[in-house]
């Protein structure tokens, strides 16, 4: 799998070929900061043809509620590469992100975004940073799976999977290794979502051994981000899942001075589309205002995906030495500084006029020293006994006493399956609940099949058969019972697959 850097015999081999590109020109500043990254790309020789497509704000207004057109999605799926500037979901119609959209259909896992200090050039009180947040891209909490299930609750689905933390990371760790990085940290939340979290910390440890050149380190992340933001300084590669990942990398290019300078790689098996992290800030658009720099810096890291390092190499230090000039748009201009402050087609000129210079101060770009393929090895699944134990019933139930309800349940279970225990919010109510407990209208009850070996950890439990969860569901109906979500539990040789209750 070729993912985000070509071998050195791909970029000799293709130093004629021209790549056709799909680019979106986006909504708000996009055309304005499309057109500046246009112009610089074709002046520096990139071997790129561009292919453009229309999706964003006008889709979604002339009623297609993807926010993309069928041919659209042809040129994408025929040219393989997409470099898109900033797009416009409208506010309060129910449309789903296109951004979103784009990563999950395209199958684009990997979020790529390095972050590197420009001091003194554009200030921060980090001047040594240099960071790359790789986040997935296409499960956790952005599956956008949400229900309201009483009128008190709503929920969100936390999905995560051990092919999508597989990919992620060894990602991370062949990044690292093709760009000479030394360290990955993972940042997960495992103490509180130890299924979720815990599963994306276990392969993170698994993958680890592979990559013995590579020092890693596991943080929380709370305290994760904290660090981050107060000494960035101390990492290089940080891998982490989509909620995190989206956070983390926002902080990182806050604390170098400036979001708007940001580029990101959205990278697949097939497909890598390249943007800017900002938005399209729809109240400068047309005044000449933009910074094209986010935009630019994903196209540089486009070119060295399709194989045009050197090409890369001479853009970024062109920009880099167009910023040690004190050439600044008006998000990075300060005041008394020995900058001259310009718009931005004055800006793109500037650097077109330094194609070929390299920065005196700042540190050069070298694209073209990463060292091979990115390689993602195919996801094997393993044979495991998948045994049924029992079933969480969630209940939409108005009263608020543990008792009245815990004591009900009760006796609905036999002799094969019993109500063990009864959370509200999480936290365990019945039996032996704390008074002080608040709760709504939402419970989880508990039906487990009864142990085999209470004793042995975890605890073996019989297995059931699921005519008994249909069985307990009917018997739950006919007392009046409000069911509105069932989740089964299951063992997973012999491997318990679902979290105990707080306090259970």
């Amino acid at each position: 799998m070729q993912l985000g850097i070509k071998s050195s015999r791909e970029q000799r081999s293709g130093t004629e070929q021209i790549t056709k590109v799909a680019v979106a020109q986006g909504d708000g500043i996009g055309p304005e900061i499309m057109k500046a990254t246009l112009a610089i790309l074709k002046a520096a020789g990139a071997r790129i043809e561009p292919e453009f497509i229309e999706l964003g704000e006008r889709v979604y207004l002339a009623g297609n509620s993807a926010g993309i057109a069928e041919e659209s999605w042809e040129v994408i799926k025929r040219n393989k590469v997409i470099l898109k500037a900033p797009i416009t979901t409208p506010q309060g119609k129910g449309y789903k992100s296109l951004n979103v959209t784009l990563r999950k259909s395209l199958g684009l896992f990997a979020n790529v975004r390095p972050v590197r200090a420009l001091d003194p050039f554009v200030a921060t009180g980090h001047p040594t940073m240099d960071v790359v947040i790789i986040r997935e891209n296409e499960e956790d909490l952005y599956a956008g799976i949400e229900h309201q299930q009483t009128q008190d609750v709503v929920q969100c689905l936390k999905l995560i999977t051990r092919p999508g933390c597989e990919k992620i990371i060894r990602y991370a760790f062949e990044y690292a290794r093709a760009y000479g990085r030394k360290k990955v940290t993972c940042m997960v939340k495992d103490n509180i979502m130890k299924l979720t979290d815990g599963l994306f910390h276990q392969v993170f440890q698994e993958i680890a051994p592979e990559y013995p050149e590579i020092e890693t380190e596991v943080q929380i992340i709370d305290i994760g981000a904290a660090r981050l933001a107060a000494h960035p300084e101390r990492y290089d590669v940080v891998v982490t899942s989509n909620l995190y990942g989206d956070i983390i990398s926002d902080i990182v290019a806050e604390v170098a001075g400036s979001v708007g300078l940001a580029g990101s790689a959205n990278v697949g098996k097939e497909i890598a589309l390249f943007e800017a992290i900002h938005g399209s800030a729809p109240d400068i658009a047309g005044r000449e205002m933009a910074n094209p720099s986010g935009l630019l810096n994903a196209a540089v890291m486009m070119l060295a995906h399709i194989g045009q390092s050197e090409i890369a190499d001479k853009i970024k230090n062109a920009w880099l030495a167009t910023i040690e000039d004190g050439i600044a748009t008006a998000d990075i201009y300060r005041a008394g500084q020995r900058q001259q402050k310009v718009g931005t087609q004055a800006f793109a000129e500037a650097i077109i006029e330094r194609l070929g210079s390299q920065p005196q101060q700042l540190k050069a770009s070298r694209m073209t020293l990463g060292n091979g393929l990115i390689n993602i090895k195919a996801y094997e699944r393993p044979a495991v006994r998948k045994t049924l134990v029992g079933v969480d019933v969630f209940l939409d139930w108005p009263g608020s006493d543990p008792q009245i309800i815990g004591q009900q349940l009760d006796q609905l279970g036999d002799a094969k399956m019993k109500l063990k225990m009864i959370t509200n919010r999480g936290v365990k109510v019945y039996p032996k609940g704390q008074a002080y407990t608040y709760c709504t209208d939402h419970w989880r009850c508990r039906f487990i099949a009864t142990e085999v070996a209470p004793q042995a950890s975890p605890p073996m439990y019989r297995e059931i058969t699921f005519e008994r969860l249909l069985s307990l569901l009917s018997k739950l109906h006919q007392a009046g019972f409000d069911v509105i979500k069932t989740e089964n539990l299951y063992e997973f040789g012999g491997r318990r697959g679902f979290s105990l209750g707080q306090g259970e």
